[in-house]
């Protein structure tokens, strides 16, 4: 439940935005400080202490990112949300290398996202807290092996925590479609990534992306995959191009992104849209292996598909593949982990032999649960994904 009796400081230099956020707040049942720059901000947090923060990053005197710095430096306990209009992806990787909660961009849409943002925040405050406080009582038995021990603890789960709250809801049920996820980290942090949504009233998007590498700097790339198909989605809307919302456009916008971002690291992914007017399923392959697997009428099959690794070539150019989608069925999606648990000595007797394991499983999460032994699984050399998308199957 949120704490809704918490305090926030809303900091924001467009006097319409910060009042219209600050009333719908104060209607959800928090506290709500008023700033109209950075500055003043700085001054509103140092006496009245907030539980949160909302800052715009473009203010005078006193800039959002300045803010966080300034805000870190006295309590590093107190979560800031960005909100901004700019949306340049700099500014985003800045804002949450320096340790912001959240990074949303306005207008919003539906301010029921900027609550639910500020819930999760909370929340997390909460735990970090708990923790700290946990940490110090070890510290007075063995303080200088406690305090580096729990510290790299905290920025784990912190991490942890934030991977979690971008995943889905699991499952994720829309107009008769069903989305189930699960990802097994090699690590503590997980390279791996699964992201639905609806695209408008009559699609919905959905991918699986396989970070190289693994751990924290693979898992920071899964943040950069949220934030860029979500300002696609924005800049679509804004724009007016959502009919021409591809999944080759998807993975050709994050090749650049990736690319410009110098990050040395690439994705492997498989993306589709489903289009219930039309009934078809179009979808694209970022280098990606194993392809999705179509269960229909008690048989599996690979889709069909290639393409070059996202965030690797400047000239990498990807192809929709569109299928009609049977009236009952499932798609599942896997990471190359999985080949680490398929039986055979060559890469072709492992892909010869997922599907056969798909049929046997009923094209159900569940059932590859069982067939692969999830519940059981010791220390694996690589993250694991599924994702299984149906309609129908029961």
């Amino acid at each position: 439940m949120p704490n809704t009796s918490a305090t926030l400081l809303l900091i924001d230099d467009d006097e319409v935005v910060r009042a219209s956020l600050a009333a719908y707040l104060e209607d959800s049942g928090f506290n709500v400080l008023q700033a109209n720059n950075g500055l003043q901000g700085l001054a509103v947090f140092e006496s009245r202490q907030p539980d949160l923060i909302i800052c715009d990053l473009r203010m005078p005197q006193m800039g959002g990112l300045e803010l966080i710095r300034k805000v870190n430096e006295q309590s590093q306990e107190t979560p800031v949300i960005v909100l901004s209009g700019a949306g340049v992806m700099s500014d985003a990787v800045e804002a949450l290398r320096l340790g912001a909660a959240d990074y949303l961009i306005k207008p919003l849409e539906d301010l029921a996202v900027l609550e639910h943002s500020v819930a999760r925040a909370l929340e997390r405050a909460r735990l970090v807290r708990e923790n700290m406080r946990y940490r110090e009582k070890l510290e007075t038995a063995n303080r200088e092996l406690e305090a580096s021990l729990h510290l790299l603890q905290e920025d784990q789960n912190a991490g942890r925590q934030v991977q979690m709250n971008m995943l889905p809801v699991n499952p994720w049920v829309a107009d008769g479609y069903r989305f189930e996820h699960q990802i097994i980290p090699s690590l503590y942090l997980s390279g791996d990534f699964v992201d639905c949504f609806k695209v408008d009233e009559h699609r919905l998007a959905f991918y699986l992306a396989d970070v190289s590498g693994h751990g924290a700097s693979s898992a920071f790339v899964t943040v950069l995959l949220k934030f860029m198909t979500t300002r696609l989605m924005f800049e679509s809307r804004r724009n007016g191009i959502l009919p021409d919302f591809k999944p080759s456009q998807v993975l050709s916008h994050i090749n650049r992104g990736l690319l410009n971002c110098k990050l040395g690291k690439h994705v492997t992914m498989v993306g589709g849209v489903i289009d219930q007017q039309a009934g078809t399923l179009t979808y694209s392959i970022g280098g990606h292996l194993p392809l999705p697997v179509l269960y229909t009428e008690g048989q599996a099959r690979y889709l069909n598909g290639r393409g070059l690794p996202v965030g690797l070539f400047d000239e990498a150019s990807y192809t929709d593949l569109v299928i009609e989608i049977p009236e009952r069925f499932s798609l599942t999606m896997f990471s190359d982990g999985i080949l680490d648990l398929l039986p055979g000595d060559t890469l072709k007797d492992k892909e010869a032999a997922l599907p056969e394991i798909v049929s046997a499983a009923g094209g159900s999460l569940d059932g590859l649960r069982r067939k692969f032994g999830l519940a059981t699984l010791g220390e694996m050399p690589d993250d694991i994904a599924l994702m299984v998308l149906s309609r129908n199957l029961e």
